[in-house]
């Protein structure tokens, strides 16, 4: 049997609870990961409070959030070659039902996980996936050459510090937003320019990029209010579907991570830029799988600065 926190009924942080439920067995193609660590996002407590509930109605409970683990290969799978049991990893997982990251082993695609960086706990391993595979796609998606200027906002946040630290990667100009008290962590992920947050944030934008920026990641939700800061014919990437109308003739681009859910080599690449200095795995805090339901309320108190992690 494996232990999952879940919910069986939507609702508040409260509603998380412990379930144990059969083991999946490890299929071709397909790796069992022992779970040291999984993090915890807000599409977690989407999920928990019942945002995808129509999604999920065709199955039966527990409904198990969590999109990012790490841990321990104890199981590989026929024509699995690049993992091994033993080998410290992470991975990308979709959730569906009670196959969720918040869950003592998982069975998981063998290109959802790749080795965990050097050097780094499976606490903050976790926290790398899901939104590192977010920032790489709308990187991606925008397309944007060298030399090129990237707005980000909510650039203290976990994508959004993504973003800043593989858009600089990328040779791009990097603006990003931040409050007075954010400053100095956004400046330490490699932002060229910080300028504060607010609803005029698209005039602060065009007051360094007077034509517009060649393309924005929007990672505080701000929506139209951020249309005015991109130029002509540039990019948008949206996080939470977006849809306009746009303007301009700017491309909205919808940023859906689970079109990376098998991205090895993008993940990979993510592990060995953390390696090398180049991206920053941040922990706000840690709580056993047993207190899930804190985990949940601190990061919708809001002001969390990393990931809160739940641990197994």
């Amino acid at each position: 049997m494996v232990r999952v926190i879940g919910v069986d009924e939507f609702g508040g942080p409260e509603k998380l609870k412990a379930f144990d439920i059969p083991a999946q067995p490890v299929g071709s193609g397909q790796v069992r990961v022992d779970v040291a660590a999984a993090a915890v996002s807000p599409t977690d407590t989407i999920h928990r409070s019942g945002g995808r509930a129509e999604l999920l109605q065709q199955d039966p409970p527990p409904y198990v959030p969590g999109m990012d683990i790490a841990g321990v290969i104890s199981e590989v799978g026929e024509g699995v070659d690049h993992l091994a049991i033993g080998d410290a990893v992470m991975g990308i997982v979709a959730p569906t039902a009670s196959h969720g990251g918040y869950s003592s082993s998982i069975v998981l695609p063998a290109r959802s996980v790749a080795r965990a960086p050097q050097g780094s706990s499976a606490v903050e391993a976790c926290t790398l996936p899901m939104n590192g595979l977010t920032a790489q796609y709308a990187l991606d998606l925008l397309d944007l050459p060298q030399g090129a200027t990237l707005a980000v906002t909510g650039a203290a946040g976990a994508f959004g510090g993504y973003m800043v630290q593989l858009g600089v990667h990328r040779g791009l100009r990097v603006i990003a937003d931040s409050s007075a008290a954010d400053e100095d962590l956004v400046c330490s992920l490699g932002a060229h320019e910080v300028i504060r947050r607010g609803d005029d944030i698209a005039d602060r934008i065009r007051a360094l990029v007077p034509d517009g920026v060649d393309g924005l990641a929007d990672g505080s939700i701000q929506n139209e209010l951020l249309l005015p800061a991109v130029r002509d014919d540039g990019g948008f990437a949206t996080v939470r579907g977006f849809q306009g109308p746009s303007e301009r003739g700017i491309t909205l681009h919808q940023v859906w991570v689970r079109e990376y859910k098998t991205e090895l080599e993008k993940l990979d690449e993510l592990r060995a830029l953390t390696e090398s200095g180049g991206v920053t795995l941040r922990v706000a805090a840690t709580f056993p799988a047993d207190q899930a339901s804190e985990a949940h309320r601190v990061l919708e108190a809001g002001g969390t600065r990393g990931r809160c992690v739940i641990t197994f």
